[in-house]
């Protein structure tokens, strides 16, 4: 059996750690840091953190923020937000990011990422695919960066994994975002069945039979935890959260 993993994914403001409701009104919940060293005592088993401004206010990743964030890590440690160079690459990997998430750069140099795939290795870039139901009811891939995002979900995902390269897709449902409603099995499995990388579950996760359903159900190789990692429950205020993973987790 392949190995299931549970990540919390943090959202980054550029001062400190928000969170959203399907990509709206992110609400404060605390620092990066604090978080990060309550993470690593629960054994995580790898985080995920998400600067959800950068790409908006056009500036690279905030590389001394980050540094600190990555060297507190006791965990594999991802990134996204901003990344656009080769440089911003190199200097996320020399800080101790394992794995760099992209977005927008794939429509905007996708030439850029096979070329860090080349030097780095699939394993050390994440697509990420933010999904949404669109003007006529079906669901569809967007981009934060404006370009035009082409096909289906799932062609946009079969390009990642076999055009471009990428070792991993993260699917990212907005429509579930902050709802604590469960995740969208539905397009999540079909995702699975059709690429052959992992693939990493996000939106919507609000108690421990989401966990086990979107994991075994599904059969995604990794669910991601953004409101159930900051809130101790739903409706109430602001607790660093881990799910045990014994009560989760096939070994």
């Amino acid at each position: 059996m392949a190995l299931k993993r549970i990540l919390p994914c943090l959202l980054y403001d550029g001062s400190g750690l928000v969170k959203t409701v399907r990509f709206k009104n992110p609400s404060y919940v605390g620092d990066p840091i604090n978080a990060i060293k309550i993470f690593n005592e629960k054994e995580v088993d790898e985080l995920i953190l998400i600067d959800i401004n950068a790409t908006k206010q056009k500036r690279r990743p905030n590389f001394n923020k980050i540094a600190d964030m990555a060297s507190e890590a006791f965990m594999p440690f991802a990134y996204g937000g901003g990344v656009k160079t080769m440089d911003d690459f190199v200097q996320l990997y020399k800080l101790g990011v394992e794995k760099v998430i992209v977005n927008s750069l794939v429509q905007q140099n996708p030439s850029l990422i096979k070329e860090v795939i080349n030097s780095y290795g699939a394993q050390a870039v994440v697509a990420c695919i933010d999904y949404k139901k669109s003007l006529f009811g079906g669901l569809k891939p967007f981009s934060h960066c404006g370009e035009k995002i082409n096909g289906t979900i799932v062609e946009y995902a079969k390009y990642l994994a076999n055009d471009i390269g990428v070792g991993e897709i993260m699917l990212y449902g907005v429509d579930n975002d902050g709802t604590w409603d469960g995740y969208d099995e539905s397009t999540i499995s079909e995702v699975v069945r059709t690429v052959n990388v992992p693939v990493i579950a996000c939106g919507g996760c609000g108690n421990l039979e989401h966990l086990k359903s979107v994991l075994y159900k599904s059969n995604c190789n990794a669910a991601a935890i953004g409101s159930m990692a900051v809130y101790s429950k739903k409706g109430m205020g602001v607790l660093i959260n881990f799910p045990p993973r014994d009560q989760v987790i096939k070994e």
